[in-house]
């Protein structure tokens, strides 16, 4: 059975980021300090040249990108499509930035040698979905990287997100109780690495490949 896009969950994701946009990097703030060498070291490991980031957000990512690299990035919302193009102004940036859905990604198959997120399926609708799209648009044996905070393997933890994860995903779009190395798997997508960084492995560097087909 092909998966079909939620528009209403979809609609109320956008919606949710459109809000906090103005204030979403002074909220990221504390844990910047934390995830910046995280972020550092994803973008060490991208293979180019042609490289796409889902989920660029306002573009904390951009000062790591790799002068050799040519990137292509979208965006789900338009606010913070337009911070992320300010930003790469400010850099200097070449970056060719893109209103998108991940779930539904306007490029043709195998268009991209590497693709590229950071703590993204938190909140994409179906994040099966969009790892299925990353599949698709990443040439066959190219990259796929992930840096996500995922659902402890703690089962007292655990059971503490469920419960929380409706207030969660309200406030802030993010889901907290997300299995995402699971969902690699589940989009076909060829596992090579998952390293644990932190919190008994909620944060996770995950380094998979495209498979044909």
């Amino acid at each position: 059975m092909i998966p079909r896009l939620n528009s209403v969950a979809t609609a109320q994701t956008r919606a949710r980021y459109n809000r906090i946009a103005p204030v979403y990097d002074l909220m990221q703030a504390m844990g910047e300090r934390r995830q910046r060498p995280w972020r550092q070291r994803l973008w060490s490991l991208v293979e180019g040249p042609r490289v796409l980031e889902v989920g660029v957000g306002t573009g904390m990512n951009m000062e790591f990108y790799r002068p050799e690299l040519l990137v292509t990035a979208v965006d789900l919302t338009p606010a913070m499509l337009e911070r992320a193009r300010k930003r790469a102004r400010t850099l200097g940036l070449a970056v060719d930035l893109h209103l998108g859905d991940v779930q539904a990604l306007e490029f043709p198959d195998a268009s991209f040698d590497s693709a590229a997120a950071t703590c993204v399926f938190c909140s994409v609708p179906d994040p099966v979905l969009g790892l299925q799209e990353l599949r698709r648009v990443v040439r066959p044996g190219g990259q796929v990287l992930l840096l996500e905070h995922m659902r402890s393997a703690s089962r007292v933890l655990a059971a503490l997100m469920d419960l929380a994860n409706p207030v969660v995903v309200r406030m802030m779009g993010a889901n907290i109780n997300r299995r995402t190395v699971d969902n690699v798997r589940r989009a076909g997508l060829a596992l090579e690495a998952v390293e644990d960084l932190a919190f008994g492995g909620i944060f996770k560097l995950i380094r998979a490949r495209a498979t044909g087909g």
